[in-house]
């Protein structure tokens, strides 16, 4: 056991590009995204592009879990049962004890769009909502994911849910390495669970950050963001695997409560923190999956960042183009690709990016292609100036 390293075991994700590892493959080998026009009932009203998890319109908890049935529980529960995930998840309890286990979750949403269409409801009857506690604590509660899967994989070890925006579910790595460090587990569940809401659709239009088409991160024909939805779950631990956490930084700039400084100057301490902890020169990264949002704004002081830590040559993409924004959930889903990318020697496309904006000056991989890797980073922005980079490394 290395309690200074973080290795990643398990892993699966459920996007709109699927269910699982082979449908995430098959969709960055073949530059095949999963946005759609917005045909989110409850918000159908809203000109944009979304990436919607097909497969939740015909999930179902059983029955006995029904305290629990919300789509961002469901998401999960799609997620655990992809790639013998819920198996390995199993396996690791019965070898170190379900207390040994820790379970840590970033979402932004959590279940809050079953408040949402209860307080609908409430303004058609004419009713009044009622607070029933056992609704919010399994559905609402931003901890509520977090509860439904150590819940749902018998655990009860140390657990925590994260709520930074866009990077929450980076930082559930980060939480889960400092817990195995201090010895207070010795695996643990890292899980980015974010589902479409009516706060986050209309939160979003009200900005005025929304595409009306789907997403182009870096391209000079960029209009904006694509929200998604997604489930990305890991088993890690300090036992030796092909792929570990190398470094990890975090940083917050408070410039602003929705825009980053243009110099991105939070983003370049996250990233310089994480290869400070990694203990490598910036030379030696290989690949970047960049936050890249879509955004004007946000593109621009991204591709900043990392001109002044990594230069203009650093290979770098962003898989928002296939998945869309997954907001709380991003962070866990790219690091996760970023690791995919590592075990194939791939780096993965910048769907939409072409043509590429010239006046970012960074390496924008507009097609997928093999190269050979050693170390991938993988960055993760949220509002308020909420920052993390995470540095995987092959073993």
């Amino acid at each position: 056991m290395n309690a200074k390293s973080l290795y990643v075991h398990a892993s699966s994700l459920v996007t709109c590009c699927g269910a699982g590892w082979r449908a995430h493959a098959d969709a960055l080998s073949y530059a095949r995204g999963g946005l759609a026009s917005n045909d989110f009932a409850p918000a159908a009203d809203i000109a944009t592009f979304i990436g919607r998890v097909a497969a939740l319109d015909d999930a179902q908890l059983p029955p006995a879990w029904s305290d629990f049935d919300c789509r961002n529980n469901r998401l999960a529960m799609l997620a655990l049962a992809q790639d013998g995930l819920d198996a390995a998840i199993r396996a690791a309890a019965t070898r170190f004890g379900a207390a040994r286990i820790g379970v840590f979750v970033g979402s932004s949403t959590s279940g809050i769009l079953s408040t949402e269409l209860a307080a609908r409801a409430c303004v058609a009857s004419g009713a009044a909502l009622a607070f029933d506690p056992a609704f919010y604590m399994a559905r609402h509660n931003m901890f509520a994911t977090a509860r439904f899967i150590r819940q749902w994989c018998g655990l009860s070890g140390p657990a925590a849910a994260i709520s930074t925006a866009c990077s929450s579910s980076a930082k559930a790595f980060i939480a889960a390495r400092r817990a195995i460090r201090a010895g207070r587990c010795d695996a643990a569940v890292v899980a980015g669970v974010d589902s479409l809401a009516l706060s986050t659709l209309y939160g979003f239009r009200a900005l005025q950050l929304l595409s009306t088409q789907p997403c182009r991160p870096f391209s000079a024909e960029r209009a904006g963001i694509s929200i998604g939805e997604a489930a990305a779950i890991a088993l890690v631990s300090g036992e030796t695997s092909d792929v570990y956490l190398a470094g990890a930084g975090e940083s917050s700039d408070a410039f602003h409560m929705s825009t980053p400084p243009a110099d991105g100057a939070g983003a370049q301490r996250a990233m310089r923190a994480a290869l400070a902890d990694a203990g490598i020169g910036a030379h030696t990264v290989d690949y970047i999956n960049l936050h890249g949002t879509g955004t004007l704004v946000n593109d621009a002081a991204e591709a900043a960042a990392v001109r002044a830590v990594f230069g203009d040559a650093a290979p770098c993409s962003s898989t928002k183009g296939f998945t869309g924004h997954t907001l709380g959930a991003a962070g866990a889903v790219e690091a996760l690709i970023a690791v995919h990318a590592l075990r194939g020697q791939c780096i993965p496309a910048n769907l939409g990016g072409a043509p590429v904006d010239p006046a970012l000056h960074i390496a924008i991989a507009t097609s997928g292609r093999a190269a050979p890797m050693s170390h991938a980073l993988s960055n993760s922005f949220g509002f308020g100036g909420s920052n993390c980079a995470l540095l995987f490394a092959r073993a």
